[in-house]
């Protein structure tokens, strides 16, 4: 028993270590370890492999750990212990298959235990870098037996690797979702396989086929709402999308810096940490470059400007009727809520007032400047179908009731003509 506990305490030592000072894995390539050890030898694996022994055989522990770290597509050749083997993945995303079974994901947190003789192989995604520590007990009498490489046909047999809900998710689904996520393993469809059924039907299938909205647009919007919505899990989700499909780090930053004059600091700083976290995950230099474009002295006249751009006169009319004790409000709405921050390049004003309109719907209780911002959007070049578009996009992450709410907005203030 005691031998277990220490061999345990090994491995959580080698796991604590591995996630203090190693650098994280960008999303597709392995990034540079300066403890990735040597080069595996070809002999035995396919692919760029790094190897680096943690405990050797032999040091007085008779157990051998090592952290192997394999770059996209490779993997070891089929072999065997005598002895067994673990695998504790760390980082990134990989296969492991058995003689005979099917091809398995594995992931960060995944636990592999190889059966005493079983042949099998282990290794990297197609897309994504995967890095494990791997130990073999009793190592004086282990026996390693290598064989044949994995081949090209085998390995490339692993198929829609989220989705293997019993075929009853629809390839389209399973498209949308790989498209946003390649290769991403869910929780909660081993736990909750109906719900994922439902929700990843519709909201990747019908959602996301009733209109032809540019989805690096569709993500931003979604991401937005996240963020008014106080669902960090999801925001975080959306941001490795948003990336995955192309969106530049400083438009993910700009909608970032956008909600906090809607949602408020206190809800975003949070999502503002966790932003930063992702962008160290991914190798994102920062700070990113600088997009304003006022300065103390002329950020109120430049956010008054914009201001009338997106809502005309009304601005005029807003200032106007302003009871004097509440005047400074209209000022800080020009100087601080445009000024400081519509003014900003990196978006366009057609998509932050989409942006805008995104947070107020996903907030909920802001009809009033539900109603001011769709006529802003219309201002600025967008129409009601592409409103509606919003709106039936952000339906499966704000739910009915707002969803429905907005939409009465929209159709008091842009009636269908029919």
């Amino acid at each position: 028993m005691n031998r277990v506990i220490f061999f345990i305490s090994i491995i959580l030592s080698i796991l604590d270590c591995q996630k203090a000072n190693a650098q994280k894995i960008s999303n597709y390539t392995m990034a540079s370890f300066s403890d990735k050890g040597v080069l595996a030898p070809k002999e035995w694996f396919t692919g760029t492999v790094w190897l680096n022994m943690n405990v050797k055989p032999e040091e007085e522990y008779n157990v051998n750990i090592g952290t192997v770290s394999f770059e996209s597509k490779a993997r070891t050749n089929w072999h065997s212990h005598t002895n067994g083997q673990i695998l504790f993945v760390v980082e990134g995303i990989g296969y492991y298959q058995e003689e005979g079974k099917p091809i398995q994901l594995i992931q960060e947190g995944d636990v592999v235990k190889i059966p005493k003789n079983v042949k099998h192989w282990h290794g990297a995604s197609h897309q994504k870098s995967m890095r494990h520590i791997a130990m073999i007990t009793e190592v004086d009498t282990d026996k390693t037996e290598w064989f044949e490489p994995v081949n090209d046909k085998d390995y490339n047999a692993f198929k829609a690797p989220f989705y293997e809900v019993e075929n009853r998710l629809s390839p389209i689904a399973i498209t949308n979702h790989e498209e946003l996520w390649p290769e991403y393993i869910s929780k909660v469809k081993e736990t909750d396989p109906d719900l994922i059924e439902i929700f990843d039907n519709f909201a990747f299938d019908e959602v996301i086929s009733h209109d032809k909205m540019d989805v690096k647009l569709r993500v931003l919007l979604i991401m937005a709402s996240t963020i008014a919505s106080q669902g960090l899990t999801e925001y975080k989700m959306f941001v490795h999308a948003a990336l995955n499909v192309g969106v530049s780090p400083i438009e993910i930053k700009e909608v970032l810096y956008q909600s906090v004059p809607y949602v408020g600091i206190t809800k975003v700083i949070d999502f503002i940490h966790e932003t930063n976290e992702i962008f160290k995950e991914r190798g994102i230099s920062m700070p990113l470059e600088s997009q304003s474009t006022t300065t103390t002295e002329t950020r109120k006249e430049k956010g008054l400007a914009i201001q009338k751009e997106i809502f005309g006169d009304r601005i005029d009319t807003m200032y106007k009727n302003s009871p004097k004790d509440l005047l400074h409000l209209q000022e800080y709405l020009s100087s601080n809520c445009f000024g400081d921050f519509v003014t900003r390049t990196g978006l366009d004003v057609k998509t932050r007032e989409m942006v805008t309109l995104s947070f107020l719907i996903a907030l909920g209780g802001t009809e009033n400047q539900i109603k001011g911002h769709i006529q802003g959007n219309l201002n600025v070049g967008n129409n009601r179908e592409t409103l509606i578009d919003l709106m039936t996009q952000l339906l499966p992450y704000v739910g009915y009731p707002r969803i429905l709410n907005a939409i009465n907005c929209l159709n008091e203030i842009l009636p269908n003509q029919k």
